[in-house]
């Protein structure tokens, strides 16, 4: 079993040759801004502001590394589709997030989508990519909470059957699985996918 309360803060990278190597599995945290990847983390982890959220969404530009019990990292990359992001700043980010997603050190992604906005085109050409290049992924539908039961349901099954959740290469549809920071819905589900992701 995975110690969550043994974290640290190990690596927050603005190059590639920052990135740790030391052989511990990764798990990579994508999406757009604002989705809830710094929610994600700290309810896994069980702190309440263990990662901060910025005060203005798509402003920093580095990947930080949560070393868990010594066994696994939380990558927190970088939110991408924020409208504000100059030019030189979408460079950056495409930069340092292609690095680290051809560096061939992670184990899976954690693809963050915000359930009442449902995907973008962003989230969209990121699945694209991760079907393209066979890279294992769960998608997580966040904020679950900000919706009513009739919509949340609806949205969400709308969101499991796309076609895109369904690539040719995998012998079953890609799991989706429906979060709440509020309200820990869909935590024990992510924790044991990290525990059994450490135990391989």
């Amino acid at each position: 079993m995975l110690n969550m309360q043994n974290v640290v803060l190990k690596m927050t990278a603005g190059r590639k040759d920052q990135f740790p190597r030391d052989g511990h599995v990764q798990i990579a945290l994508s999406g757009r801004s604002n989705v809830g990847k710094s929610s994600l983390i700290n309810t896994l982890l069980g702190r309440k502001s263990f990662a901060r959220t910025s005060a203005q969404p798509g402003k920093t530009i580095t990947i930080n590394f949560y070393e868990v019990d010594k066994k696994l990292y939380l990558v927190d990359l970088p939110g991408y589709g924020y409208a504000r992001r100059s030019a030189d700043s979408r460079r950056v980010w495409a930069s340092l997030t292609n690095d680290y997603l051809v560096s061939g050190t992670m184990q899976m992604v954690f693809q963050l989508i915000d359930l009442k906005v449902g995907p973008t085109e962003d989230d969209y050409m990121m699945i694209e990519w991760l079907n393209a290049n066979h890279v294992p992924y769960v998608v997580v539908a966040t904020k679950a909470d900000k919706l009513g039961t009739t919509a949340r349901n609806a949205n969400f099954d709308a969101l499991a059957s796309h076609p895109l959740l369904n690539p040719p290469y995998a012998d079953e549809k890609i799991r989706t699985i429906m979060f709440s920071s509020q309200s820990g819905m869909g935590k024990n589900e992510l924790l044991s996918i990290l525990s059994e992701l450490a135990q391989n």
